[in-house]
């Protein structure tokens, strides 16, 4: 399954394409559409910069990664096309185990399902998927309203 069109666009609006290396805070370096790593696997590095080409297969790569990844972990459960690309969206941006958010789709590093996950595996319409999803927003940090509005984007698009 590939993400469609409505999450590609949703991604793209949240991480705006940055062509210089960026750092907020603790976080580390970032380059394009919110990569910290090239195809390679090498980290972004301060002082690094790409063309707009470059970006935009960057974000391919990583894209296909993340479908992968939840593909992988969702097993024989069936979404539909916005069901997976809402899902591809919060992985796009939290990654496979983030180690600074507590609880959601840590599923990918610990082997345990998440709560997230274990829902939308016994039933990929139980609103409770909603709030699941709003848990990811790093309480407290600067990136909490903007997180937020995000996650909600992500709900609406999962529901739709």
């Amino acid at each position: 399954m590939k993400t469609n069109k409505k999450g590609i666009d949703l991604i793209e609006e949240f991480e705006s394409c940055h062509l210089e290396a960026y750092k907020i805070g603790d976080d580390p370096w970032t380059i394009g559409w919110g990569a910290t790593t090239y195809e390679d696997g090498s980290r972004v590095k301060k002082g690094d910069s790409i063309s707009q080409e470059r970006a935009d297969a960057l974000f391919i790569h990583h894209l296909e990664r993340f479908e992968k990844l939840v593909m992988d972990a969702l097993g024989n459960t069936v979404l539909n096309p916005n069901q997976f690309s809402a899902l591809v969206s919060i992985m796009y941006n939290v990654g496979p185990g983030y180690p600074r958010i507590r609880s959601g789709i840590r599923w990918l590093e610990t082997g345990r399902p998440s709560t997230l996950l274990s829902l939308i595996k016994h039933n990929q319409n139980d609103p409770l998927i909603a709030k699941e999803f709003v848990k990811w927003i790093s309480k407290g940090s600067i990136f909490e309203k903007g997180l937020l509005r995000r996650r909600e984007a992500e709900v609406n698009l999962y529901f739709s």
